[in-house]
């Protein structure tokens, strides 16, 4: 009797450990799958940054490379910018000798010696 109901009383605590540890265990279980899950995606979004980070590199890359051949255009536009200064003016100078011949004007008597002749005659040619 004292031996059935020790018996019995331990019988009740087995069950009730073995549904709590059947519970624990269905609640790991669950907690298992959710992180899994959750991993899964980290890992997806992980994958999506890196792929993202690669394709930003690239673009970097291409910027920094149209960057420098803009940089070194300008370097050449700066460098030449006197001579092709210097080659436009007497291009207008030309079109406008240019002009005053075909106007009418005869050049053969003009001596240019200085400068300052230099200006007077294109003075002189932009009022014809």
């Amino acid at each position: 009797t004292v031996a059935e109901t020790e018996e019995k009383e331990a019988q009740k605590d087995y069950e009730a450990m073995m549904a709590e540890c059947a519970e624990k265990r269905t609640l790991d279980s669950k907690s298992l799958t959710d992180k899994e899950a959750s991993k899964a995606e980290m890992q997806g979004t992980l994958e999506t940054s890196e792929g993202e980070t690669k394709s930003t590199a690239k673009e970097l890359m291409a910027t920094q490379q149209y960057m420098a051949s803009l940089h070194a255009e300008c370097d050449w536009l700066l460098q030449y910018f006197d001579v092709r200064t210097q080659a436009r003016t007497d291009e207008m100078d030309s079109l406008t000798k240019a002009k005053a011949i075909l106007a009418g004007a005869d050049f053969s008597l003009l001596q240019l010696r200085t400068g300052s002749s230099v200006a007077r005659a294109r003075k002189f040619l932009q009022r014809a």
